[in-house]
């Protein structure tokens, strides 16, 4: 469990980076090699490199070896515990919002004496000013 954990903590600590995801996005279109990769962005080659290495760390793409050529490969099957995670969270969330909604619903329906707290029976403050003072005429 905690290795599923922590492999589960690499692949949305990899995904958290921007240009990792984009990484991601243009390896799901098919292989392409570190200068391919590396095209769009502003970024060294040993910089798109170490991006690559995270990636790779946490299994959501491999390399092959093809002659002179070291092309990368997204491995998509390692974004399934990914979304297996987000959909099982997803569900657990919808539910609570369908029971909130639900009862928000009930509450609206019912009277204002209907169930629920009993009413409560109304406070008045006295307050300097307020004109509940008693005042005499004259001086002290």
């Amino acid at each position: 469990m905690a290795v599923a954990q922590d492999q589960l903590d690499a692949t949305f600590t990899a995904l958290a980076d921007p240009t990792r995801r984009a990484i991601v996005a243009r390896l799901a279109q098919g292989d392409a090699t570190v200068n391919e990769l590396a095209a769009p962005f502003d970024l060294t080659l040993p910089g798109i490199s170490k991006h690559l290495k995270v990636l790779e760390r946490c299994g959501l793409i491999s390399r092959t070896r093809r002659a002179q050529f070291r092309p990368c490969h997204l491995e998509a099957g390692a974004l399934d515990p990914a979304a297996a995670w987000i959909d099982d969270h997803r569900r657990i969330w919808a539910e609570r919002f369908d029971k909130l909604d639900a009862h928000l619903h009930e509450i609206q329906r019912a009277p204002d004496d209907g169930p629920g707290l009993p009413p409560q029976p109304a406070r008045h403050l006295r307050t300097k000013g307020s004109g509940n003072e008693r005042h005499h005429g004259g001086t002290g």
